[in-house]
């Protein structure tokens, strides 16, 4: 395991952190809770040290499984948790951005409950609500940091104007956009900026929900409420192309005696990323956590991967379908 300290804080995590969104079963088509706590147990008994989680995720729930897989491993001092605020649902299941002081406030109690902790080590504004000013989300945000509830603050999915819109309130640690092999949308602004401001890269989706784990066939089908039966890489002719795509970059990942899915989180880390979150759900999605580290994708390993992707993907497509709507205005 690689570890690196946050910039602007006294946090040292590890480059990999698990992403527990599918843990919360929610869009993901369910999920087991002995399963998901004994993953958690895994990766962190693999030198994960940063596990990453928000209170949509499950509506509460994977905040809940993450609280109790903690309370029941120990050595609390040694792992970092990262959650979330600033969506709302309802009863249906239908969700929508809310960033709003009182939204936040509320949220904070609810999520250190459901955790069984007094303080999350890193707190992220989920998206950008634009019926809140970011600067007095943020404000609500450092007084949050203040009161010491929270030990860093995070924005995710926010764009470079809305970051600058945000640091004039509050210091700004952390940002956690989507990153990948297929989603490099962040090469053009996200990541110089961050990289110019001395944000941390906390990016998610390292695998792709999941067309990067090297597993994913024409065949495989989504059930129940299933993300992956409304994104659009998943949807063909688009998914054929995204396989094909996939069929050549195992070969590349062969010539390095590696697998498919620990070139991809690599790929993340060698592009100048800190962190890179990696979901999963049953212990051994574990399994391939140590041939991450030890070696690294070259400038001409690099520049394969993006000849492979011009060659099979002829329609490209961003991860645009995830984001949730703002609320009406009242």
């Amino acid at each position: 395991m690689e570890y690196l300290t946050i910039p602007q804080t006294n946090l040292n995590v590890s480059r990999v952190a698990l992403g527990t969104w599918a843990i919360g079963g929610w869009m993901w088509g369910g999920s087991d809770e002995k399963e998901s706590i004994k993953t958690i147990h895994t990766a962190l008994d693999r030198g994960v040290n940063l596990v990453d989680t928000a209170p949509v995720y499950g509506f509460g729930h994977s905040e809940e499984i993450v609280g109790k897989a903690l309370a029941q491993y120990g050595k609390r001092d040694q792992v970092l948790i990262s959650s979330k605020v600033g969506l709302e649902w309802n009863e249906q299941g239908r969700v929508w951005r809310n960033a709003t002081p009182e939204r936040i406030t509320k949220e904070i109690d609810d999520s250190l409950r459901r955790l069984g902790v007094d303080r999350i080590d890193i707190y992220f504004v989920h998206w950008p609500d634009p019926l809140v000013p970011f600067e007095k989300t943020a404000e609500t945000m450092n007084k949050l940091l203040i009161q010491g509830k929270i030990g860093a603050i995070g924005v995710s999915n926010f764009s470079p104007e809305q970051m600058d819109a945000f640091r004039t309130e509050s210091p700004l640690h952390l940002c956690q956009p989507p990153y990948n092999i297929f989603e490099q949308e962040i090469d053009d602004e996200i990541k110089p900026y961050c990289q110019a401001n001395n944000i941390a890269l906390m990016t998610y989706g390292a695998l792709c929900r999941g067309l990067l784990s090297g597993t994913m066939h024409s065949r495989r089908e989504f059930h129940g409420d299933d993300l992956r039966k409304y994104d659009p890489k998943f949807q063909q002719p688009r998914f054929d192309d995204y396989l094909a795509a996939v069929d050549k970059l195992k070969e590349l990942a062969a010539e390095k005696s590696k697998d498919l899915l620990p070139l991809a989180v690599r790929w993340v880390l060698d592009q100048g990323v800190e962190i890179a979150l990696w979901g999963g759900r049953k212990p051994a999605q574990m399994d391939p956590l140590d041939e991450i580290f030890g070696w690294r994708l070259d400038q001409d390993d690099r520049q394969r991967v993006q000849q492979i992707l011009t060659e099979t993907i002829k329609d490209p497509v961003g991860p645009e379908f995830m984001a949730p709507p703002t609320r009406r205005k009242t």
